[in-house]
């Protein structure tokens, strides 16, 4: 059998080659747990370093898993779509634990497995989330 040929036309112009940028090199979160409910080292890359922006972002993000929380409480039918977005704004802020349970009680809806155990385990590091986002705010 005869090899495949390609029709090979010339393009008209010079060669397009794609821009490259250099980007900075981001580190990726911590393979080895932390201590605290949130990784602050994340915190602070995510907000480049701005100290006023950390509160607000950790205000809104304590305000938002409170009312995700209260909502999911019942397991609606949009409680999947409701911890995806947990996860999400979880690790935005380097709340790595909440994001993890969040991600548990997502797969846990739409398996049908353990979803109440999922609930409570989410509950649990909202809560320690949110005691150091409170202690950090008030110092």
């Amino acid at each position: 059998m005869p090899p495949i040929r390609r029709n090979r036309r010339a393009m008209p112009g010079p060669a397009m080659t794609p821009e490259l940028q250099r980007m900075d090199w981001m580190p990726s979160p911590p393979l080895a747990p932390i201590d605290s409910p949130l990784d602050l080292d994340h915190l602070s890359r995510m907000t480049l370093g701005d100290a006023e922006l950390e509160q607000e972002v950790l205000a809104m993000f304590a305000e938002q898993a409170v009312r995700l929380v209260a909502t999911m409480a019942a397991l609606p039918t949009e409680a999947a779509v409701l911890a995806h977005k947990l996860k999400g704004s979880a690790r935005g802020i380097g709340a790595f634990a909440v994001a993890d349970a969040a991600a548990s009680l997502e797969i846990a809806i739409q398996t049908g497995h353990d979803q109440r155990h999922a609930f409570a385990a989410l509950k649990e590091a909202v809560t320690e989330a949110r005691a150091a986002i409170e202690a950090i705010l008030k110092a």
